[in-house]
């Protein structure tokens, strides 16, 4: 579209979703862009590491499925440390079925995502279908839905079309759809919140395709939430990095509105 970034403000102004307001909001009073992503084997860790960064981050980003100690009343103490730090949760759910059975895995199930995270997101694949059975759960809740338009594994399937498509079911969907899991491509939707992972300082690989792209660059190239994984729970102090991230991105984006 070759429009120039629309500041955080901006995008506030125009969004019709109660999380999204709250995740802009959440933004511009803290000065951060930085999503933690807690990809840990325990809830436990992930508690306690969401107490260390609380202030330093919009959003935690989880996988309830993969922690080994996970239960409904620690995933709401979860919530609970949100409220307190303001930040917001986002379940990786990748939803990738149709339209009654995400319904039921979203609301149901032994997680029930839609209790206690903010936002989850989705895959395109099944249809339109997918997002109008997560939003006849999400939106009663004043939820949130991200849409993958891109992912930062090496060989992922996901071309121009598909992006292009995304991008217009996330228009279409607005009121629950908030924005994409992407790399921050000008075509996007300007309005909507484009998330991008795979973000380290130390931008290479995993050995399992997993692609790392700076926060700068990420930035740069227009994307408004950065998530970062590794490079906070991997490192040696979580308080430490996640700081460090958060300075980093504040300012790229700073640095991009001024540019």
């Amino acid at each position: 579209m070759g429009m120039s970034r629309v500041s955080y403000e901006e995008k506030l102004k125009h969004a019709k979703n109660p999380t999204a307001q709250r995740l802009l909001l959440c933004m511009l009073e803290k000065q951060t862009n930085l999503c933690a992503s807690l990809d840990v084997g325990k809830i436990s860790e992930v508690l306690s590491i969401s107490e260390q960064i609380g202030s330093d981050v919009c959003m935690v980003k989880i996988h309830a499925d993969a922690l080994s100690d996970v239960s409904i009343d620690a995933l709401l103490t979860l919530q609970e440390l949100s409220e307190k730090n303001n930040f917001l949760i986002f379940e990786d759910r990748k939803f990738a079925d149709i339209g009654s059975t995400v319904r039921m895995q979203y609301a149901e199930g032994p997680y029930r995502i839609v209790e206690w995270s903010d936002i989850t997101n989705a895959h395109i694949l099944p249809g339109p279908g997918i997002i109008e059975g997560l939003s006849e759960v999400g939106m009663p809740h004043h939820r949130g839905l991200l849409l993958l338009a891109e992912m930062s594994s090496h060989g992922a399937l996901m071309d121009e079309q598909y992006r292009k498509t995304a991008y217009e079911w996330a228009e279409k969907y607005s009121e629950f759809v908030i924005g994409f899991i992407g790399k921050g491509r000008t075509e996007a939707p300007q309005y909507l919140i484009m998330c991008t992972p795979g973000i380290h300082l130390e931008a290479l690989s995993d050995g399992l395709g997993q692609q790392y792209q700076s926060p700068i660059d990420a930035i740069a190239a227009g994307t408004d939430v950065i998530i970062v994984g590794r490079g906070i729970y991997g490192s040696g102090s979580a308080q430490t990095a996640s700081r460090h991230y958060r300075e980093i991105g504040w300012d790229a984006y700073t640095q991009a509105m001024r540019g």
